[in-house]
């Protein structure tokens, strides 16, 4: 809503016998010709940083399958990944211009604090603790998920209330381990948690055998059997989900601009499995489509980049390079990967999930 000053013209002529509300009045009306005109956006702190060193430095998992790990020749590749991935596109014009910085638990947020690292893109849950007391923002919910338990096969235990008295495998400085606690208490199970720093410690002792169960977020046990256990059929992620743990990146405060940007990349891609647009037809689409909204994704009308302090084709740069967010899922955890993960919540608002892109427009 803009909202615009406009006294009489004759008393801005004449000088008023209140010199103070003749300078008031000044005030007002030069601070409402600035807004009026101001339509773009002032490049923060942090996108002036990255311009100058042509990379996105982003702290990830030090190796969750799906999310966030490196291949054998060193390749970053992940949901959590791409997210950066995309955010380095449409800034930097390349996915390929971005530096990945492993972090665990700990480290993560220390890490962005510090601005060792430019945001953080780690299967990090969203919560009022970490948005009010850390100096980070949240920006978007790149996958909704809620943690859960893993058992052996063999253990024939079928749910987490049965796990009375057991010793459960969880990390250090996570909020999985105080909703573990907090499960245990709410059901007076006694469980004894086993607590590990690093990931990798956590995954060797439940495999082997040194804790009856393993508890993390459903989606990272799905990760964890596929890649370390010798044959995953061997281990069951319990129906159980004793919370809510939405999962996406964060910045620092103080720079509105580069939360905007970060946040807004994530909602372009969602809105681009919105209006189908993908890496394969935006070519296309560029040359062909007419339809109000897609033009407007794409940069082919209106000019959304300016007011984010970027150019016109920042969000088609995304979607060519890295895809929009349906392509990002399925290539990373999808149903035809070694995750097997269905969409369910994560499937747009439209189709009976729970993901919702704010409109650009």
């Amino acid at each position: 809503m803009n909202v615009f000053f406009s006294p009489p013209q004759a008393q801005l002529c004449k000088v008023p016998k209140s010199p103070k509300r003749f300078f008031t009045q000044i005030f007002w009306v030069y601070l409402a010709l600035f807004l009026s005109s101001n339509h773009g956006a002032y490049a923060g702190k942090t996108l002036d940083a990255i311009k100058q060193r042509d990379q996105v430095v982003c702290g990830v998992n030090t190796g969750l399958a799906g999310f966030g790990a490196a291949d054998s020749q060193g390749k970053w590749m992940g949901l959590d990944v791409d997210i950066c991935k995309a955010i380095a596109s449409a800034v930097l014009g390349s996915s390929e211009k971005v530096k990945f910085i492993p972090l665990s638990a700990p480290q993560r947020f220390t890490a962005l604090q510090s601005g060792e690292i430019d945001i953080l893109s780690r299967n990090s849950t969203f919560s009022l603790t970490r948005d009010a007391s850390l100096g980070l923002h949240q920006t978007a919910v790149t996958f909704f998920d809620g943690q859960g338990f893993m058992v052996s096969v063999k253990s024939n235990i079928k749910s987490a209330k049965q796990l009375k008295g057991a010793s459960v495998c969880v990390q250090s400085g996570t909020t999985t381990e105080k909703n573990l606690t907090d499960f245990s208490k709410a059901n007076k199970l006694d469980i004894k948690p086993i607590v590990f720093e690093k990931l990798e410690a956590a995954n060797s002792a439940y495999f082997l055998g040194r804790c009856k169960a393993y508890t993390t977020d459903a989606s990272g046990l799905a990760s964890i059997r596929s890649k370390e256990a010798k044959d995953p059929k061997d281990h069951l992620i319990l129906p159980d989900l004793i919370s809510k743990e939405p999962l996406g990146p964060m910045v620092r405060r103080g720079d509105d601009e580069w939360l905007a940007i970060s946040k807004w990349v994530i909602y372009g891609l969602l809105e681009a499995e919105e209006y189908q647009i993908n890496s394969k037809n935006i070519d296309a689409l560029k040359s062909q489509s007419t339809d109000p909204v897609v033009m407007r994704l794409i940069g082919k009308s209106e000019d959304m980049g300016k007011l984010l302090g970027l150019d016109r084709e920042w969000l088609a740069r995304a979607v060519s390079q890295v895809g929009n967010y349906a392509e990002i899922y399925d290539r990373n955890v999808g149903e035809k990967t070694p995750l097997n993960l269905k969409r369910g919540l994560n499937a747009l608002w439209s189709q009976g999930g729970l993901q919702y892109a704010m409109p650009i427009r």
